[in-house]
């Protein structure tokens, strides 16, 4: 009775604090919704194979000759950057001269793991390929090698790259890293950094959902794409994400579909970075978009794709970083530096956000990203309405398909937690998420506003703030580290509440509603969202509203972690 008693009190205080930091602490001053001066850290990362198989064109020549350019146009702007060497192009004598010319002070030299077959062959296995270099995950990467092999491959690669280099690779990128390679390369070889694709559905076949968006963490051991929740459970080496992800339109980007088209800051797409008018909105966003501790973004080039089709968007984007770099606005580093940084800032993965609250397209869209060690959140503001997007849970006990076994499938899938999934639970018909209504003259209607106001200056915090028409009042959002607090200001403070909405004929992992908890089951796994204040309503497979208490909210996404 007396822990019982002990508990509630907790809880009462910590909604109060919540609720004195939305109403009173919190100042609007006239830099409300500018970002604090955190850093925004630029990484410049190019990756190299020897061979390209897909396209008949794409010459070893023609490989060689993307690096030697984008070499070229990083020096014209005294740019520092990172080239990340597949094995195949460490072996390679052209690679090894031209990369060992280049001034250490400007250029890292890192590893880049993809597995092509003169690397299984010198580890001493089998190649299982198509081609001497094959993308299908099972031969192409670490997860398709039993974990013996993976670190027989490791120390391959490493005592070559020694034998080249005199030293081994701080960074080590790949589109995705397993926990046990991560692992045996910092304990034995001693990396620093590493980084990882952009989330994704579907594309070449590799699937990356429900992550740390953007920016870097710290992995689980259990799970190289899942936080950590506690420094003891954490590989400490921070994985960067990468490839700059369009922050309002990557998300919805086929939506009702199984494959996720691409709209990132790649060179070579022509509606991301090959497009001056999107870099101008892309990088004006993230210097003054509201980031927390920090914000980060890597841009770059793999070889495969040729100097030909990268050119111009590397002659939109190299000059731009240069001209933020020397207006102070942003910091160039190499991914190693970047590592660093964060290790010596961090011991556990801090929460940071992403707000963008311009568009580039005609939709007049706006969006937050919210990241912590236990969870992520999106919210979208579409034609004056708002839904969260997207919330995820991360929990450093659910084990990764392939941690202590091999991969079989050509394809590559890392999820992390749904509680709501606007993509994978959307149809053609029907865009899932979790949208905030209002009771008026009996009828259910979409609360309505104008542009809301992004603070970040309360460390650990990020507080929204959206005016509101119907009905008139003020929208209170507070994210920190562990929850969600959301309020309404107006005449009812009862007469509103969260609804979500999804595609009933998609696999939804809800398990059981109680009135202050939610219980999921996805990919065997068990965990659970709770109501600090509120009170969920609903019928599974049917509807889902979370009801507020005295006009507040208080949604707990820590339930299952210290």
């Amino acid at each position: 009775m007396i822990e019982d008693t002990t508990v509630k009190l907790r809880n009462i205080l910590y909604s109060l604090l919540l609720i004195i930091t939305i109403t009173g602490e919190i100042s609007l001053s006239k830099d409300a919704g500018t970002a604090s001066r955190s850093p925004r850290i630029v990484n410049i990362i190019n990756f190299i194979r020897q061979c390209e198989p897909r396209i008949e064109w794409i010459t070893e020549d023609v490989l060689y000759e993307t690096v030697v350019e984008q070499i070229k146009i990083m020096k014209k702007h005294q740019l520092k950057g990172t080239f990340l060497l597949q094995y195949d192009a460490l072996i390679d004598a052209r690679y090894q001269k031209l990369l060992k010319g280049l001034p250490s002070d400007m250029f890292e030299i890192g590893a880049w793991w993809e597995i092509p077959q003169p690397l299984v062959e010198k580890s001493g296995y089998q190649w299982r390929g198509r081609f001497p270099w094959d993308w299908h995950a099972d031969v192409g990467f670490a997860t398709g090698y039993s974990p013996k092999e993976r670190e027989a491959l490791t120390d391959t690669y490493m005592a070559d790259f020694k034998k080249v280099f005199g030293t081994y690779p701080k960074s080590v990128g790949s589109w995705f890293i397993d926990a046990h390679t991560l692992q045996y390369m910092f304990d034995r070889y001693g990396i620093v950094a590493s980084c990882n694709c952009k989330d994704q559905i579907g594309t070449d076949g590799y699937t990356m959902w429900g992550g740390y968006w953007n920016q870097g963490y710290y992995p689980s051991k259990n799970n190289a794409y899942m936080p950590a929740q506690n420094a003891e459970n954490q590989i400490p080496v921070p994985i960067f994400r990468m490839l700059g992800s369009d922050p309002i339109h990557q998300y919805d980007n086929g939506l009702g579909g199984k494959v996720q088209r691409v709209v990132s800051l790649e060179p070579v797409y022509k509606k991301g970075g090959g497009n001056s008018d999107w870099c101008e909105w892309y990088f004006r966003e993230f210097v003054d978009g509201a980031a927390m501790e920090y914000a980060y973004v890597q841009t770059g080039q793999e070889n495969s794709f040729a100097w030909k089709r990268m050119s111009e968007g590397f002659n939109i984007q190299i000059p731009l970083i240069a001209k933020l770099r020397d207006e102070g606005k942003v910091r160039i580093e190499t991914l190693a530096e970047s590592g660093a940084w964060f290790k010596e800032k961090f011991s556990i993965t801090p929460p940071t956000s992403v707000t963008v609250l311009s568009d580039h397209s005609e939709k007049n869209l706006k969006t937050v990203w919210f990241n912590s060690r236990f969870f992520r959140a999106n919210l979208l503001w579409e034609k004056g309405t708002l839904r969260f997007r997207d919330i995820h849970v991360f929990d450093e006990e659910m084990k990764s398909d392939y941690l202590t076994q091999k991969g079989t499938s050509s394809k590559c899938d890392y999820y992390t937690l749904p509680v709501v999934d606007g993509f994978v639970w959307s149809s053609e018909d029907l865009i899932a998420g979790l949208r905030f209504k209002a009771l008026s003259n009996d009828s259910i209607i979409d609360i309505k506003g104008g542009n809301p106001v992004i603070d970040d200056s309360i460390k650990g915090k990020l507080a929204v703030s959206w005016p509101v028409t119907t009905p008139e009042g003020v929208v209170k959002i507070v994210f920190d580290e562990k929850s969600i607090y959301a309020s309404l200001e107006t005449k009812n403070k009862e007469n509103w509440f969260l609804e979500l909405t999804y595609d009933n004929a998609r696999e939804i992992p809800f398990e059981k509603i109680y009135r202050k908890s939610l219980d999921y089951k996805f990919r065997g796994f068990d965990y659970s969202v709770s109501l600090k204040s509120g009170t969920f309503t609903g019928e599974t497979g049917s509807y889902l509203r979370i009801m507020p208490n005295r006009g507040s909210i208080l949604l707990w996404l820590s339930e299952n972690i210290n």
